[in-house]
């Protein structure tokens, strides 16, 4: 079930997931694996949207897109909206709470939850999200495992690209994660896409553009309430789809990026058509 979205300086959750661990474990990165993976790939090429695409942000249920759209966002549980440009919706770096998926997680991969000195989950206190650790190489790995096959069935479904949040998550880890993880991990999530055929999104983290992490466009919350529009537009040529959950911020990044990038404002629980305060408008 897609979750509220949350401003740019936190960034968009949403996953099924909750785990057990048995400790937090020093980073690796100077080992870190192209993972073994014998699956061929689809031949198909990646294909990134253009600048300033109409575009509709449906995390929270799809609907038919309003007239003149040309892109959207769903949850990789929905199917593609037909003749649009198609990014699904991941979240790569953070658990969802719930006893469901606390279960899933305890009998399938107990060891991906990042967890303190006390051996309790690193949570997201926000939106009481655990986060997944990326502290190593072994465990990028084995949870690429877990995401990579997600990523899969985006392709499989028929996306053309894929949104994976969180990527900022180590900033809410009390320093056992810091970006040199998020970006080791992000690096092996760009390969996995581009393999299947997908294009790839940077989700906010402005602190991680000119890394050379491979994305090849970028997904934002509120760049124009936060003053963040300037960096990824130039990063990314244009290719940026903003969201912004406050007028004032949309205003803003209307006036100054309504010509070069794609703007929308929603309602923060990002609302179905048709629903009571569902709002959609666009630059």
């Amino acid at each position: 079930m897609p979750r509220t979205p949350r401003p740019a300086h936190l960034a968009l959750t949403l996953v099924t997931v909750l785990a057990v661990l048995t400790g937090c474990a020093t980073s690796d990165r100077s080992t870190e694996r192209k993972p073994t993976d014998r699956r061929t790939t689809t031949g198909k090429t990646p294909r990134p949207p253009r600048a300033d695409t109409p575009f509709d942000y449906q995390l929270g249920g799809p609907y038919t897109p309003p007239d003149g759209v040309r892109a959207v966002s769903r949850d990789r549980s929905a199917s593609p909206a037909p003749g649009r440009y198609n990014i699904c919706y991941v979240n790569a770096f953070q658990a969802q709470p719930g006893k469901e998926a606390a279960a899933w997680w305890d009998d399938e991969h107990p060891d991906l939850i990042l967890r303190d000195d006390d051996g309790d989950p690193v949570v997201d206190e926000d939106w009481d999200e655990p986060l997944l650790d990326i502290s190593t190489a072994a465990r990028r790995t084995e949870l690429l495992g877990v995401v990579g096959d997600w990523i899969d069935g985006c392709a499989r479904s028929g996306f053309d690209a894929v949104e994976p949040d969180n990527l900022d998550s180590y900033a809410r880890s009390d320093d056992r994660l810091d970006p040199a993880d998020a970006t080791a991990f992000a690096r092996l999530l760009v390969r996995r896409a581009h393999d299947r055929g997908l294009a790839i999104a940077q989700k906010n983290t402005a602190e991680l553009l000119g890394k050379g992490i491979g994305f090849d466009f970028a997904v934002v919350e509120e760049c124009g309430q936060y003053d963040e529009c300037e960096p990824f537009s130039s990063a990314y040529d244009g290719r940026v789809f903003d969201i912004e959950y406050e007028t004032k911020g949309y205003d803003t990044a209307c006036r100054r990026w309504g010509k070069d990038l794609s703007i929308v404002l929603r309602d923060r629980d990002v609302r179905p058509a048709g629903e009571k305060g569902h709002v959609y408008r666009r630059c």
